[in-house]
């Protein structure tokens, strides 16, 4: 698996060849990580002679690939794509592992709570394991998600399902809190991410998850 800091520099590299004048503050958005850290970040890829640092009138840094930082980049690219795969087969296997049982109970209609990469995935193995999506619901998202309109949380009262996933691993446990405060049954919740008890039965899976997260 390619490791955090493997991700950063790869990101970093990738900003950084666009040639264009990126500030700290702006290359500290993209990685989610305090200012001082990214300053810290930079620095290590001039130590290892990936960039080098050049000054543009009036005082303003601008920093360039070298072509030993253009090579590590190429193999860093090489890595992640190896990464997304394994990851990509992964998720589906446990996407696939966690469906099978309310298949088996007899769960015909899905609704999925989540927007985000998870959650496309978790659509595409509900397709093939034969589910009928009822739809998406996520409060933080508004307009459509692979064609279908994204509804709030609120709106599962009026939904007819067997089964409701939890794709977002990140706020698994939030959700699951709120879908069982809003009377929705526990024995209608799967989520690749809790355990029966709601507990994170998956941290691995979670850091990576914000790690690509970081990646965007």
């Amino acid at each position: 698996m390619m490791d955090l800091q493997g991700q950063r520099d790869l990101l970093l590299l990738t900003e950084l060849e666009r040639g264009e004048a990126v500030t700290q503050r702006l290359l500290a958005t993209k990685l989610g990580v305090a200012l001082g850290l990214t300053n810290l970040y930079l620095k290590r890829l001039v130590r290892k002679g990936y960039i080098k640092v050049t000054t543009i009138p009036p005082h303003r840094v601008r920093y360039l690939l070298t072509p030993q930082g253009i090579a590590e980049k190429s193999r860093l690219t090489r890595e992640y794509m190896k990464y997304s795969l394994s990851y990509y087969r992964d998720m589906r296997g446990r996407l696939k592992a966690v469906l099978e049982r309310p298949v088996r109970a007899g769960v015909r209609k899905l609704a999925i709570v989540g927007t985000g990469e998870l959650a496309e995935l978790a659509y595409l193995t509900a397709r093939e394991m034969g589910l009928t999506l009822v739809g998406f619901v996520d409060d933080h998202v508004t307009g459509t998600f692979l064609s279908y309109p994204v509804w709030p949380v609120a709106s599962l009262g009026k939904w007819e399902y067997d089964g409701l996933l939890i794709a977002d691993l990140e706020h698994g446990s939030q959700i699951l809190a709120r879908l069982v405060r809003q009377g929705i049954p526990k024995t209608k919740i799967v989520s690749i991410g809790l355990a029966a008890d709601g507990a994170s039965a998956s941290c691995d899976v979670k850091r990576v998850e914000e790690a690509r997260e970081r990646q965007r």
